[in-house]
């Protein structure tokens, strides 16, 4: 738990944005390590304090589900993240799209669904959405730029049915909300749940706001959760993916594929999720907005703190903000500890043998040994290209991250077995400088070394 200087600071933060946004309720979480460590609440449900169990509409958060569904189905190989729309739903007029360019709204498609305001009106079925569709339905080529698309997970969501052969929602429920134990995130309301609102922009007065069922377009937007649930979402999104998802996916869909703001980036969208960076801090996650509500749930993956906040509230409350507050502020009070070091619990004596330096050309870099067989490769300087990589057999690992992401790294033998020389994506690093010269494309100079030109 935490201190009570630290509860404070979190209650008086949302208690200020609660006033000053003039929101009928509002919510709020902050989740560390794995486990919820505070929530908070402001305003009035029903006459009463909304609870950790009061459901609220977290609008386009319901995105970040969908494409969980989706990449359980590339990860089963029912599905390729380059396959076109029309491998898998055939019929529109944008079937040339790639599923990848669905998920981070890179399609160029329309960003709302033809005809009524959708997230006020009444949905129609997956065929009345195509039929409206068969027109300038792309705004922009496809790959081209980031356009936020409503529409693109409408789409997505049917094509969950179709591969599946169920509805999405009976996906959801099967593959995500029952495995996590999220029993309060359902598509309609259920008590005790918060109603929607707008707040007059020039008198302290209220109308109620319509929350009807999105039909064909609700996998942009249609669920309700609570702040129980929504806190295990952002431990989900954080990496604490329970069987659901393999962290690396997760990890995978975190990483910016695009981003809204070229010069020097602080919004960008993955493949499912947010990516933010917000005061030096690098946030993943998801915003939600629908008539008469407003959510965020976010997570610093690299330190594990999270947060969430929901309102009902059409407008003026500033949930991504405020999220970031929370996480900020119990990192600065409660900055966490290092993780404790300790030794490994095993280590393969031949892996021992190949740490220490290795030689690209005349640049020197360190090869360490991490658990499981593990290693990294990164410049002595500690500036150029470094990355993980993980073991895929004997002599052979496939890259995790930086410039080296999905490479492989194989070590090469002498005729005697003995270790040789690393092959990297064609770059050759050797024990000395230029070392082993027949495995060097282009050959070593025979006269060596040479005190001057």
């Amino acid at each position: 738990m935490l201190q009570q200087t630290t509860d404070f600071a979190l209650l008086r933060r949302i208690a200020t944005a609660q006033a000053e946004s003039r929101a009928p309720s509002l919510v709020a979480a902050v989740v560390r390590d794995g486990v919820v460590v505070w929530t908070g609440a402001r305003g009035k449900v029903d006459g009463q304090a909304p609870t950790n169990d009061t459901q609220y509409r977290i609008g386009s958060i319901t995105k970040t589900f969908i494409a969980v569904l989706v990449m359980r189905l590339r990860d089963e190989g029912l599905l390729d993240l380059n396959d076109p729309l029309d491998k898998h739903l055939q019929g529109t007029s944008f079937g040339e799209v790639t599923i990848a360019q669905l998920l981070s709204h890179t399609a160029g498609l329309t960003s709302e669904s033809p005809g009524q305001w959708w997230e006020r009106a009444v949905g129609d079925d997956w065929t009345a959405l195509q039929n409206s569709l068969t027109q300038n339905a792309l705004r922009h080529r496809s790959g081209a730029r980031f356009h936020y698309t409503n529409v693109g997970y409408g789409v997505l969501g049917e094509l969950v049915a179709r591969v599946r052969g169920t509805s999405w929602l009976k996906a959801l429920e099967t593959e995500i909300l029952a495995p996590l134990g999220m029993t309060r995130t359902t598509p309609q309301p259920e008590a005790p749940a918060a109603l929607g609102w707008a707040v007059h922009p020039f008198a302290d007065v209220l109308l109620n706001e319509p929350t009807p069922d999105a039909g064909a377009m609700a996998p942009a937007g249609q669920l309700w959760s609570t702040v129980h649930d929504l806190a295990r979402w952002v431990r989900f999104i954080g990496g604490d993916t329970g069987d659901v998802l393999h962290p690396d996916t997760v990890a995978e869909m975190r990483t910016p594929v695009h981003v809204d703001d070229n010069d020097a980036w602080t919004m960008g969208y993955g493949l499912g999720f947010e990516a933010m960076r917000i005061g030096g801090r690098r946030l993943s996650g998801h915003s939600g907005s629908m008539p008469g509500f407003l959510a965020s749930a976010l997570i610093d993956w690299r330190t594990g703190t999270g947060a969430l906040t929901m309102a009902n509230s059409t407008g003026g409350v500033p949930v991504v903000a405020l999220s970031h507050d929370l996480i900020n502020l119990v990192e600065e009070l409660e900055p966490a500890l290092p993780v404790e070091w300790e030794p490994m619990a095993e280590a393969d004596p031949e892996l021992l043998s190949l740490t220490g330096l290795w030689h690209w050309g005349p640049t020197p870099y360190l090869l360490r040994l991490l658990p499981e067989g593990w290693l990294r490769l990164a410049p002595v300087s500690g500036v150029g290209r470094q990355s993980r990589f993980r073991p895929e057999g004997r002599d052979t690992w496939t890259g995790l991250d930086g410039y080296y992401a999905g490479e492989t790294l194989v070590l090469h033998r002498d005729a005697d077995g003995a270790p040789s020389h690393f092959d990297l994506a064609t770059f050759v690093f050797t024990r000395e400088p230029y070392g082993t010269p027949d495995a060097i494309p282009g050959g070593v100079d025979e006269t060596g070394w040479r005190t001057r030109e």
